[in-house]
């Protein structure tokens, strides 16, 4: 998984692995959903992700259960 925050575009792309795009679909304004030949979600992009989310420079990364 990666994640990358693009300050000049103000788009924060998460990429769940890496593969071919067969489609993509803005799910809500500003959030598009990007799926690969086998139907499942690749990556999320958000668009003016400074509107979004509360700190944009920083992501914090859990592996376990989730609180």
């Amino acid at each position: 998984m990666k994640v990358a925050y693009n300050p000049e575009a103000d788009a924060l792309v998460i990429s769940l692995r890496e593969d071919r795009i067969k489609e993509s679909d803005e799910v809500r304004p500003g959030t598009i959903i990007d799926f690969g030949y086998d139907g499942s979600i690749v990556r999320i992009e958000i668009l003016d992700a400074s509107k979004v989310v509360t700190n944009t420079g920083e992501m914090l990364f859990t592996v376990g259960e989730m609180a």
